[in-house]
């Protein structure tokens, strides 16, 4: 297939721009700065110059492709406003296209809110973090499109790679005297490595029906004092509320308590994550 991707140099994209090439797709990829386009380049794929903030700029220069890898979000109170543009110039552009592409959307985990000691699957009704509101329309709005064949992958919380989420305890064990954990060491988070995850988006792209919506969880839920333990024996327990003021209102996510089940992908898919130990995780990020 040929294949655009946005955010392929993030920590899910990285690993799904690999996996893709190596599967032998032909790979587009957006690429906003100069080191992005290398990034990209490496892995024998054709690099286009721009941001999702001006998709205008760009989107007619994209060639005709048989399917899009939406996994591009700016951390920002703008951000439901950039995706909403982005989605406005490019769905046109692809309906444009002698064939109907496919579209994967990503989501995310905290679309389903603080799920407690319940497990969410696919079915279950949405109720976001109020940060992420604006991302359950935009979803749809792929879903229903007729420009597209429609498929929204939701991934837990991703680690390996670059580090993914255990970047920031990473950081603080090197540069504050204790890890910081928001809420409780009790918070349950849903994980994936992000070679499983790449995984998915390869077979969700490759067999999955349109409109198909899956969950991209290996672990159900996992103590995250467990995964700060394993940086550092000292944790500090900060607050949603500060956590927010550091880093933004989306930062509220961490202390989302959520158990989810990637059993639908493995069922329909032949899905097989790997990776099942986060703690090990930790040990190879940490060499």
């Amino acid at each position: 297939m040929r294949v655009f991707l946005l955010g392929a140099t993030g920590s899910i994209g990285s690993a799904v721009l690999g996996g893709l090439a190596d599967r032998g797709h032909e790979i587009f990829a957006l690429a906003r700065s100069d080191r992005s386009a290398g990034k990209i380049i490496q892995h024998r794929a054709t690099a286009i110059r721009g941001d999702i903030e001006t998709p205008e700029r760009w989107a007619s220069a994209l060639p005709d492709v048989d399917a899009v890898v939406h996994m591009a979000c700016e951390f920002s109170d703008a951000m439901g406003a950039t995706d909403r543009h982005l989605l406005d110039v490019l769905l046109a552009r692809l309906e444009s296209q002698a064939t109907k592409p496919r579209f994967i959307y990503t989501g995310g985990c905290w679309l389903f809110g603080d799920t407690g000691d319940d497990t969410a699957t696919e079915e279950t009704p949405f109720s976001p973090l109020p940060a992420f509101a604006w991302m359950i329309p935009q979803l749809q709005r792929v879903l229903d499109s007729s420009a597209v064949d429609g498929l929204v992958i939701h991934p837990a919380m991703v680690y390996g790679g670059d580090g993914g989420i255990f970047r920031r305890f990473a950081r603080d064990a090197v540069e504050r005297p204790a890890v910081r954990v928001v809420g409780n060491e009790a918070v349950q988070w849903p994980l994936v490595h992000c070679d499983d995850l790449a995984e998915l988006y390869a077979l969700v792209l490759e067999r999955a029906p349109g409109r198909s919506t899956y969950l991209g969880v290996a672990i159900d839920g996992f103590p995250v004092g467990r995964i700060a333990r394993a940086f550092a024996r000292d944790i500090e327990i900060v607050s949603a509320d500060d956590i927010a003021l550091e880093l933004g209102e989306w930062a509220r996510g961490y202390a989302c308590s959520q158990r989810l089940s990637g059993s639908k992908a493995r069922r329909d898919l032949g899905w097989a994550p790997r990776h099942r130990d986060p703690e090990q995780g930790v040990l190879e990020f940490r060499t």
